[in-house]
């Protein structure tokens, strides 16, 4: 009964802080935030750190600020890495999504990687009671992913899902609620973009930014032939001139940066699918994969990972938003759910 009372007084939350952006889902009105998981702190004489600026904005000033301004990205690899600006991160993005501060503050989902450890699971729901979430409970990253792909988990079935977030992808084995197995890659979205500079900077003799190479693996990154423009134009600093400089880079050339990274994803999604249990394994044969996360958005890597395995592989409408689809329907289940959830 008081849980209806205090769903009424104010709206629960769900959020996704994830390596590249944080999502947040407001009961009853849906997705209100996606912005970027940064923070611009102004570093005083004293070593105190102010925020000036969150999200989107923050990311902006990347590579632009005075030595007195860093821009943080608090988590890494999937990771929590400065809790104090991580938990300015929320309560900037928890009160944006509330827009005042009301008389009880907000229940709040959170996901997490699967196997965090109890100090990290602790410092985390502190962080997100400091910001002004009245009581936070914790889902890992796989069960959220599959919940909000409506994958039925509740049931004695397998279902696989690859999750590929901007720090780190996941491949899970579920059944029964529960992961089975789990093999965690530091391999994300970032380390793509990290291979797309690198071989700009090997082979054009071009140095170019994060953001830079995060839009040529958008414009042009594919992990088959096809599908994309063959090339673009695109402009840095030259390595050995120091002068602002353009290249044109072709399709191809993203392909064979990329082809590690796909490679060592296919290999662990193999790896998973030998050590899941013979009666999952033939469910997953039935049921296909599920893939998840930014990095699910890259053009024909299903099919690879598909060719690879010869299992059918399914990419939601929007697996960015997937996430923070399954954390808010675990919390809109919490009472039954009250079991397991830490």
């Amino acid at each position: 009964m008081f849980q209806s009372v205090f769903g009424a007084l104010s709206a629960d939350l769900a959020i996704d802080l994830g390596t590249s952006h944080t999502r947040i889902y407001v009961q009853g009105r849906g997705i209100e935030c996606c912005q970027a998981t940064a923070v611009a702190m102004h570093r005083r004489r004293r070593g105190q750190r102010h925020v000036i600026a969150v999200g989107d904005e923050a990311l902006d000033m990347l590579g632009r600020t005075p030595p007195d301004i860093e821009v943080v990205q608090p988590v890494r690899d999937g990771v929590i890495q400065d809790f104090e600006a991580a938990e300015a991160v929320l309560r900037h993005l928890v009160l944006e999504v509330q827009g005042r501060r009301l008389w009880l503050s907000p229940r709040a989902a959170i996901c997490v990687p699967h196997g965090t450890g109890d100090m990290e699971r602790r410092a985390l729901k502190e962080s997100a009671e400091a910001s002004g979430v009245r009581n936070a409970v914790l889902v890992e990253q796989p069960l959220a992913c599959a919940l909000g792909a409506e994958l039925p988990v509740d049931e004695a079935c397998g279902h696989m899902v690859i999750d590929i977030g901007g720090g780190r992808t996941s491949v899970s084995v579920l059944s029964l609620s529960g992961v089975v197995h789990h093999h965690e890659l530091r391999l994300g979205g970032s380390h793509l973009d990290q291979a797309i500079a690198h071989h700009l900077r090997e082979h054009h003799g071009l140095h170019i930014g994060p953001r830079t190479a995060e839009d040529l693996k958008l414009r042009l990154a594919g992990a088959l032939p096809g599908g994309t423009p063959d090339e673009c134009e695109v402009r840095g600093r030259h390595v050995a001139e120091g002068w602002p400089r353009a290249a044109v880079v072709t399709a191809d050339e993203i392909r064979e940066a990329l082809a590690q990274p796909v490679r060592l994803l296919v290999e662990g999604v193999i790896s998973v699918l030998e050590h899941t249990p013979p009666d999952l394994a033939a469910d997953i044969a039935e049921t296909g994969v599920v893939m998840t996360g930014g990095g699910a958005l890259l053009r024909s890597l299903d099919q690879a990972i598909g060719e690879a395995t010869g299992l059918p592989v399914v990419v939601p409408e929007d697996p960015t938003c997937v996430a923070v689809m399954g954390a808010a329907w675990w919390l809109e289940d919490a009472p039954a759910r009250a079991a397991v959830a830490k």
